[in-house]
C-alpha cells in the first residue's frame, strides 16, 4: 500500500517484540515480524495483520533472507526494533561458561550489528527512518554473576552511539530503550527454564510489562522527523538501581 509504514521488528514472538508489535500496528504501521519461532508468530499474523517471517539474528543467511523479503515486499523500511536479545546464566565469571558468553554475545552484539548492516539500503531508502535498539540498565550499572549479559548490553550503548555519529546528515532517527525489571521470559531462559528461581525475581516488586516498554518504543517514534529521543531509562518505581530493589515481603 502506498504511503504504508513498514516496522520490522526482531525477536517478535513473545514479550517485548510481539507487545511492540501490537502497539506499532495500532499506530499505524504495517509491522514485518520475525523470530526463530514462527509458530508463535501467527497469533501476530491474525491480530493484527502481520508480516511473519523466520529470523534466526545469529545466522547470516537467515538474515540475509528476511532482509530480501522485505525489500521484495515493501521495498523499504521505515523502522527497525533490533530488540531480539538472550542473557543465559548468572554465573561468575569463575564459574562462567563458554556457551552461554558466546550465545550472548552472537545474539545481543554480532546479531544487532548483522541486523542493522543488512537493513540499513532499506532504511536509507525510506524518506525518514528510525533504528530502535533494545538496551538495558545493564549497558551502564554492572552487578555479580552478570559479566556476559552487561558486557552485551554495554556493547548495545556503544553501537547505538556509534551508529548515531554515522548517520549524522541522514533522515534516520537513532533510539536506544534500556529497560530495568520487566517480567517476561528472560528470567526463565537466564535460569534455564526454572520457573521457581524467575519468579523470585520479580517477588515483592511490580515490574514493569513488555506493553510498558512498547508504550516508551513507539511513543519515540511517533515523534515527529526533526525529534530524536536518543535515549530512554525505564525502571520500575520500586527499582532504584539493578542491585537495589524495594521488596514488600508481607
Amino acid at each position: 500500500m502506498a504511503g504504508e509504514r513498514i516496522a520490522v521488528i526482531t525477536g517478535a514472538s513473545s514479550g517485548i517484540g510481539a507487545a511492540s508489535a501490537r502497539q506499532l500496528a495500532r499506530a499505524g504501521f504495517h509491522v514485518v515480524a520475525g523470530a526463530r519461532r514462527t509458530d508463535r508468530l501467527q497469533a501476530l499474523a491474525e491480530e493484527v495483520g502481520a508480516t511473519t517471517l523466520a529470523l534466526d539474528v545469529t545466522d547470516p543467511a537467515s538474515v540475509t533472507a528476511f532482509a530480501a523479503a522485505v525489500r521484495d515486499r515493501h521495498g523499504q523500511a521505515d523502522l527497525l526494533v533490533n530488540n531480539a536479545g538472550t542473557g543465559v546464566g548468572l554465573d561468575p565469571v569463575a564459574e562462567g561458561r563458554d556457551d552461554d558468553w558466546q550465545a550472548t554475545m552472537d545474539t545481543n552484539v554480532v546479531g544487532l550489528l548483522r541486523v542493522t548492516r543488512t537493513f540499513l539500503p532499506l532504511l536509507r531508502a525510506a524518506p525518514h527512518a528510525h533504528i530502535v535498539n533494545l538496551g538495558s540498565i545493564a549497558g551502564f550499572e554492572v552487578y555479580p554473576g552478570g559479566a556476559g549479559y552487561t558486557a552485551s548490553k554495554h556493547a548495545v550503548r556503544a553501537i547505538t552511539d556509534t551508529l548515531r555519529l554515522e548517520l549524522n546528515g541522514e533522515p534516520i532517527r537513532i533510539t536506544e530503550i534500556a529497560p530495568g525489571m520487566v517480567e517476561t521470559e528472560f528470567s526463565v531462559i537466564r535460569f534455564r527454564g526454572d520457573t521457581t528461581k524467575a519468579d523470585d525475581v520479580y517477588a515483592g516488586v511490580q515490574p514493569l510489562t513488555a506493553d510498558d516498554i512498547a508504550d516508551c518504543i513507539t511513543w519515540a517514534v511517533t515523534r515527529p522527523p526533526h525529534v530524536d529521543i536518543d535515549f530512554m531509562v525505564v525502571r520500575p518505581v520500586a527499582q532504584a538501581a539493578s542491585y537495589k530493589v524495594a521488596r514488600n515481603r508481607s
